[in-house]
């Protein structure tokens, strides 16, 4: 599971609205098919594995990150495909909580005979499936805001200054977050004053994220849709109702990048699932532009809250991830 696991993170950013799956299927102590869900949604990884296996699938052990489907789409149903295949048993992480699946794949497997098994690694899955998760149950997107200050928590000097506050270890990391969302938001202040191209550089051709920006107002003209630049929305709105329509497109992982108006909105409305700050040995004072705008909260106990996941040091920057609590 822990392999299917890591297969499955080469999805992210890539298959929405799909979830991104891993699969391993493992015959006499040996892999014999492995494959994880393909750029646009399809194949499956099921489908990927069993490709690869071939008749090494029959009597084999599926390992798979989520449940596997049971409704109809442009191809059949995973649960039947591993069925067909002669697998003997079939290990989950999660259910799926899409309504034409919901607990009717695992029930066809074991309709057919297979043992299943369910749970294992789910804690691992659900962080890694957070996106489509909350999608589907909550109707939003899972949202990660990127904060890259100084010491004391600006983002630029007075002036408006920010380039460059971190070192190009730091910045080459946030070009792997990017690639692993589905669209980068900034808001219509940060279009206007920096003109930011909101793509991945400097990992090859990938499928590049949505770009979208917050703005009422007319915006400065920035790169079209192409090769190296995705499709460009504008929206405004109360930050819930954007993300709910944002949500609807069928996006499941935002990265929002914008200054620290946008960065206090969302965090004020609750949409902020983690936070991942770049900090450098640099300190701009009280003058400088701070990462987050006023807050609208009351006592120290209402402010929002965030674990601490991870720590990462990047050249001469230090990279924080937190979760919320």
């Amino acid at each position: 599971m822990a392999h299917a696991l890591r297969l499955s993170q080469r999805g992210l950013g890539n298959v929405w609205p799909n979830p991104a799956v891993g699969c391993v299927l493992v015959r006499d102590g040996r892999v014999v098919g492995r494959g994880w869900t393909q750029p646009g949604g399809r194949p499956h990884a099921e489908r990927m594995a069993l490709d690869q296996a071939g008749e090494n699938a029959h009597g084999a052990t599926a390992y798979v990150t989520l449940e596997p489907c049971a409704h109809q789409g442009r191809a059949g149903p995973c649960s039947e495909a591993l069925i067909a295949a002669g697998v003997a048993r079939v290990v989950s992480a999660l259910t799926d909580p899409d309504p034409r699946t919901a607990g009717r794949g695992h029930a066809k497997l074991r309709a057919a005979g297979i043992e299943v098994t369910e749970g294992v690694g789910a804690v691992e899955a659900a962080r890694l499936q957070r996106g489509f998760l909350k999608r589907v149950t909550e109707g939003l997107p899972m949202v990660t805001l990127k904060l890259a200050t100084s010491l004391d928590g600006r983002i630029a000097t007075a002036s408006g200054e920010s380039q460059w506050i971190t070192g190009p270890e730091a910045r080459r990391h946030v070009h792997l977050l990017r690639l692993r969302h589905d669209a980068i938001m900034v808001g219509g202040g940060t279009a206007r004053a920096d003109r930011p191209s909101l793509n991945v550089r400097g990992f090859g051709p990938v499928r590049q994220p949505e770009r979208i920006v917050v703005s009422s107002r007319d915006l400065p003209d920035l790169p079209p849709e192409g090769p190296d630049f995705g499709p460009l929305h504008r929206v405004s709105g109360d930050p819930v109702t954007i993300m709910r329509e944002l949500a609807q497109r069928g996006l499941t992982r935002i990265i929002c990048e914008g200054g620290g108006n946008l960065a206090a909105s969302l965090l004020s409305a609750g949409l902020v699932d983690d936070l991942v700050l770049y900090s450098a040995g640099m300190v701009l004072g009280a003058s400088g532009r701070p990462a987050v705008g006023a807050l609208d909260f009351g006592p120290l106990a209402d402010a929002p809250r965030f674990k601490l996941r991870k720590v990462l040091r990047l050249g001469p920057d230090l990279c924080q991830i937190w979760s919320r609590n």
